[in-house]
């Protein structure tokens, strides 16, 4: 049988609780290589996001991995940011206050190294996206090579179909910015976008929870000591007994593609107004008799189910046995 190489990722993260999880389980995963993190805001700001993700490698023994900073505003240069550590706590992970890492952020912008990895190594580089956009778009103003350099995307964003989570019309990460999810969405890229209405069916429970308590595993006693702020936020906003596996979700998908199904069409993303932030996925079964903003454009891959029990067991297991 031929032994395949594993898959090359970059994670593109605003750690966030749910973001240490998913890194977590990225490094216990044999089926990818983790060649880079870049970072941006979203959960908390890119600077802490920064901070956070040099602090999870460091936690993790894995400093070889390099860290490349990302944007601090939005792709249009907006500056007033939705930042939402009232879910993931002040500093991201939990007010767990962590000393400050020893390691820093590498000289290139996120959007270079994203640009550098995908000539370097065209078609075999997945990125997997768990915040706002703009990283990932300013890469593909960087390099109008990026989309079809780049092996694929697997972002977390959209609520296709449901409710969003910042407000009925929108998902915090394309609410983060939703010029840049447009951008991104009709890049050409290869792209599977995970939203809310398949990750909400991921839930890891006071059970599982205490599983991981009960584990010698290193990681799944770094998550116990950081998901108090988070499961607390959860019973508030959703009246639930667990959390949401947003981020580890979309993470494996891209590890395990066979974890999901999914659809295909064209997703434009609404960029004002009171469903800014909306994401609306356009199935091609009618053909309309007009041009329009959603005429020619490529389509994109848009999960639709997902084997709940298996991410969480897969979670699960790689957090125990690190």
């Amino acid at each position: 049988m031929a032994v395949t190489e594993p898959k090359k990722i970059i994670i593109d993260t605003d750690p966030g609780i749910d973001d240490a999880m998913a890194i977590f389980v990225a490094l216990q995963s044999p089926e990818v290589e983790v060649i880079g993190l870049t970072t941006i805001y979203g959960n908390v700001y890119t600077t802490l996001a920064t901070r956070n993700a040099l602090h999870l490698l460091e936690v993790a023994g894995r400093t070889d991995i390099p860290v490349a900073e990302g944007s601090h505003v939005t792709i249009t240069k907006g500056t007033k940011l939705r930042i939402a550590d009232f879910v993931h706590g002040a500093d991201g992970l939990g007010n767990q206050n962590f000393p400050p890492p020893k390691g820093k952020p590498i000289e290139q912008s996120a959007a270079a190294f994203l640009v550098e990895q995908a000539n370097l190594y065209p078609g075999k580089v997945t990125v997997v996206a768990l915040g706002p956009l703009t990283n990932i778009a300013l890469a593909t103003q960087l390099e109008p090579a990026f989309a079809k350099n780049i092996g694929q995307i697997v972002l977390l964003g959209g609520a296709f179909a449901v409710n969003g989570n910042v407000n009925p019309a929108a998902e915090a990460n394309i609410f983060g910015d939703p010029d840049a999810a447009d951008m991104v969405f009709t890049s050409g890229a290869d792209i599977l976008g995970v939203g809310i209405n398949v990750t909400h069916q991921v839930v890891l429970t006071d059970a599982d929870r205490e599983k991981l308590a009960r584990s010698n595993g290193k990681f799944a006693q770094y998550l116990c000591k950081i998901l108090d702020v988070y499961f607390s936020y959860h019973r508030d906003a959703y009246s639930t007994k667990g959390v949401y596996l947003h981020d580890p979700t979309a993470l494996l998908a891209a590890v395990n593609p066979s974890l999901i199904t999914y659809t295909e069409g064209v997703v434009r993303v609404q960029t004002n107004g009171i469903t800014r932030g909306l994401t609306i996925l356009y199935n091609k079964q009618k053909r309309f008799g007009e041009v329009t903003e959603w005429s020619d454009k490529p389509t994109v891959k848009v999960a639709v189910t997902v084997d709940a029990p298996a991410v969480v067991n897969l979670v699960m297991e790689r957090l125990i046995d690190s």
